[in-house]
């Protein structure tokens, strides 16, 4: 079972919005400490800086009106990719258009869907989901029936430098990992291969089942 306490986790983001440490719970987060080659900043000191909520608000990839491929910036420059887990360019016929959408408090569900091809089940969203059957401390993300109120579905967005994002969900940061792809991972372990870049396909106007 996982092993992670949500309820302090999305107080964190609550009081965040991001992968940063802020006001008097600030000696709560995790200490910053010297960052090694290869490896990013603490939470309380992200790369590139903290995004301010009128860049959050004005940037039209994290409106929930746009769908998005989103490939990871250090990788082969394959498309992300949902079916039963979240893949780096796996090509199994999963999801590759992606809709993050805000709920408040600087925390987002990521809607996936098919190809718009006139199929009515590509129009039908499936979310992110922390993969609750995981064990610390490498998680992944499945997909799940969409449900904004499960905090395991919420992700923090960070932009960074150069239309880049970075992707978390607690204090954990989206990745890469050799042998086990795609995987969420303490910040404070975290090499610095954890940035995605959004291309915009188009309005996000589909019409579900239901």
């Amino acid at each position: 079972m996982i092993t992670m306490n949500w309820g302090a986790g999305a107080a964190l983001l609550a009081c965040t919005g991001a992968l940063v440490a802020c006001g008097s719970d600030a000696d709560k987060a995790p200490k910053a400490t010297p960052t090694p080659s290869g490896a990013v900043a603490s939470p309380s000191t992200p790369p590139g800086g903290t995004p301010s909520p009128a860049a959050l608000a004005t940037d039209p990839l994290l409106s929930g009106k746009r769908e998005v491929t989103m490939a990871r910036v250090q990788g082969p420059g394959n498309a992300l990719e949902l079916s039963g887990r979240l893949e780096e360019g796996g090509d199994t016929g999963g999801r590759v258009l992606f809709v993050p959408t805000p709920i408040g408090n600087d925390q987002y569900v990521i809607k996936a869907f098919g190809t718009k091809d006139d199929h009515p089940a590509n129009d039908d969203p499936s979310c992110w989901q922390v993969n609750a059957l995981d064990i610390e401390p490498e998680l992944t993300v499945e997909a799940a029936v969409c449900d904004p109120d499960n905090p395991i579905q919420r992700f923090s967005i960070t932009p960074m430098d150069a239309g880049t994002y970075a992707i978390g969900s607690e204090t954990r940061l989206l990745l890469y990992a050799a042998g086990n792809g795609l995987i969420l991972k303490e910040l404070s372990t975290a090499p610095l291969d954890s940035t995605f870049r959004f291309v915009d396909k188009g309005p996000s106007d589909r019409e579900p089942l239901n």
